[in-house]
């Protein structure tokens, strides 16, 4: 990936001498001011910009072309329905209002998940009723909607939002993107379903006449805003939150990821700080309850209260791309690698305060979360090389797991497989189907099996078809739009999303193949396709995938206990935390932690085990049965790209 550094550096260089981008929340701030690049969103046009041609390499341009619309499957709808309505049932427990099984931040991501695609399924009424085979009443629709809708507020309820407040910055942000995730649907499901024209010819009545029972049934909106004070308030206290996590005196910027451990700078914190600000900006609607319950150490200072569009939003967002962009922590297939240490930082004659030690570890999530963040960018400032920079991404992790786009097929000949041998090993996957390095092990802890849902659920976001802005709430300018050239990006952001659908048809066969006769999907997709195979499942010695000691899966194995990780007996208590934590009561911090047994282990960020398949897995008949097996992480990973399946290639 090649992303346009000098753009970036010259859109941060330009905030910070643009006061307003600091220190004011006006709405009429518009990004497309801000940028070098000549935006194709202005308020008045100082230039012509330039229309993308194609987000596409030159080889696989003529095989988009050749591609035709996809009608409506709704088969792939049912499935998609499927997934949830297994997630839901096999894992959630309304009386608790969360998935029992799961940790803290991957209860997050399932809440995201669940709000996604009941997007989706919103969405896709109006093609349902289309069709006179698949008349579905309104009254069983709604029902649909409002059954998955109380599960979703019933998880508001569950979520324990006090100790995530304790727990690494990441988690915390998780928590942001749910939310507004379901601000977004609440949004959209009023506007498709409940903005009727007979609400603007209905008069208000008149102070002393009675209203008739018509005014209650006709002056209604979708129920569901009734929530949306309540989740922006959790985005906003969370965002806050994390925002403590931005560090100017190490590395030169940056997110660190747990303020309770020594510096560590990783891709995840950083593109979740980036999707986060940027989907603040565009969809949090405001907030005026000043009930944070925290507030800064030594500060008396009331809380903040924030309107939408707020600008200090975009800029975070632009400053935290700006810094990602420049940390060199992409490998040479162009994906982002976890992150980085600062050596020698435990060493009290060492001035080094540059991040130069990198975990090469390679992760599907980390290629995934800052497609959100770019595809905001391009919607904050009408720039389309933030389009083409999250295109490079997604085709650099398509050539990663083994699959071609020119020929629109796995790169290796799979019919001419040994039995008894693994496809071969890509970076990020095999025989075309995307893996993480702890799949075909059985190996992934809860972290590793929700990665790939993640990917896919914001690949979906990526891949929305491009729409003309809307103006900011309460703005005195509207927004312009070259015409041109956004019909240009349009043409090109489609085409290129629609030469991704095989890749996307092709994994969501090798899933569909580990479902059990619950409808319950695998963690290792690609055994979805090993219908001829043998022996004994892989393990960590034999599963093709390179280890060293510069690639430290911490996500699934653990977070090392040395001076990389941790501070030596001895150190001052001030040496691992670059940043203040945003905590009033320190005692209520999550510790790092000790040498002790698992079951000393807090909930949490921290709490990592590795889970090695023994010798009974790895005999197994079913590969996914291993290690933790099925679990509720792994059905949002089917849920995920089911649904991207559904948005990109299928949908209208």
């Amino acid at each position: 990936m090649a992303p346009s550094l000098v753009r970036v550096i010259y859109l941060a260089l330009v905030l910070v001498r643009n006061g307003a981008a600091y220190g004011l929340s006006d709405a009429g701030v518009h990004g497309a001011s801000l940028v070098k690049e000549c935006p194709i969103f202005f308020t008045t046009k100082l230039c012509d910009p330039i229309a993308p041609k194609s987000f596409l390499p030159t080889n696989v341009r003529g095989v988009a072309k050749d591609k035709s619309p996809h009608s409506p499957d709704l088969n792939v709808l049912a499935a998609v329905l499927d997934a949830m309505d297994v997630m839901q049932a096999e894992y959630f427990a309304p009386w608790l209002g969360t998935w029992p099984e799961a940790i803290d931040w991957t209860a997050a991501v399932m809440g995201t998940h669940v709000s996604g695609a009941l997007r989706s399924i919103s969405e896709a009424l109006v093609h349902i009723n289309s069709d006179q085979e698949s008349f579905v009443d309104w009254k069983l629709q709604a029902n649909l909607i409002d059954r998955y809708f109380a599960q979703i507020t019933a998880y508001y309820f569950g979520q324990d939002a006090f100790a995530i407040r304790n727990e690494a910055y990441d988690d915390i942000l998780w928590v942001v993107l749910g939310w507004l995730e379901s601000i977004q649907l609440v949004g959209m499901h009023n506007d498709l379903h409940f903005k009727m024209d007979l609400q603007d010819k209905i008069s208000t009545p008149e102070v002393d006449s009675p209203r008739t029972i018509n005014d209650f049934f006709m002056n209604q909106t979708y129920h569901g805003n009734l929530w949306v004070p309540a989740f922006a308030h959790r985005a906003r206290v969370f965002w806050d939150l994390a925002s403590y996590g931005w560090d100017s005196k190490l590395c030169g910027g940056g997110m660190v990821w747990n303020p309770r451990l020594l510096p560590y700078k990783n891709a995840i914190t950083n593109e979740l700080f980036i999707a986060a600000s940027i989907s603040m900006y565009l969809y949090f609607p405001g907030d005026e309850n000043p009930s944070p319950f925290y507030g800064p150490r030594g500060t008396d200072d009331p809380p903040q209260r924030t309107g939408s569009r707020d600008a200090r939003y975009l800029k975070a967002a632009v400053e935290g791309y700006r810094w990602l962009v420049g940390s060199n922590m992409t490998d040479s297939r162009g994906l982002y690698t976890d992150g980085f240490h600062i050596s020698g930082y435990t060493d009290m004659r060492n001035n080094n305060t540059k991040c130069d030690q990198r975990n090469n570890v390679v992760l599907s999530y980390n290629q995934g979360v800052l497609l959100t963040g770019l595809r905001g960018l391009w919607e904050a400032t009408g720039a389309s090389s933030f389009l083409s920079d999250g295109h490079k991404l997604i085709q650099n992790v398509i050539n990663a797991s083994g699959y071609d786009l020119a020929s629109d097929t796995p790169i290796d000949n799979l019919s001419a497989l040994h039995p008894d041998r693994l496809p071969r090993w890509h970076g990020l996957g095999r025989a075309g189907v995307m893996e993480d390095p702890c799949d075909a092990s059985g190996t992934c802890n809860q972290d590793g099996q929700t990665f790939k849902g993640i990917f896919f659920h914001h690949l979906t976001a990526f891949c929305a078809p491009l729409a003309e802005p809307t103006p900011a709430p309460e703005s005195a300018s509207g927004m312009n739009v070259d015409m041109r050239a956004f019909a240009a990006a349009r043409e090109s952001h489609t085409k290129a999303c629609s030469a991704y659908g095989g890749w996307l048809k092709h994994n969501m066969r090798a899933a569909l193949g580990t479902r059990d006769k619950s409808g319950r999907f695998g963690q290792w997709w690609t055994a979805g396709l090993l219908d001829n195979w043998r022996g004994s499942w892989p393990t960590m010695a034999d599963d093709g995938i390179p280890y060293d000691a510069s690639s430290v899966d911490y996500r699934n194995y653990g977070v090392p206990n040395d001076t990389t990780w941790r501070p030596s007996a001895g150190s001052p208590d001030n040496l691992h935390r670059p940043v203040e934590m945003p905590l009033m009561a320190p005692d209520q911090a999550q510790k790092p932690l000790s040498a002790g047994t698992e079951e000393d282990m807090p909930m949490g960020e921290l709490k990592k085990t590795k889970r090695q398949a023994d010798g009974a897995d790895a005999k197994s008949k079913d590969p996914n049965a291993r290690g933790r097996g099925r679990t509720v992480e792994t059905q949002s990973g089917g849920l995920g790209l089911l649904r991207a399946y559904w948005k990109i290639v299928h949908a209208p």
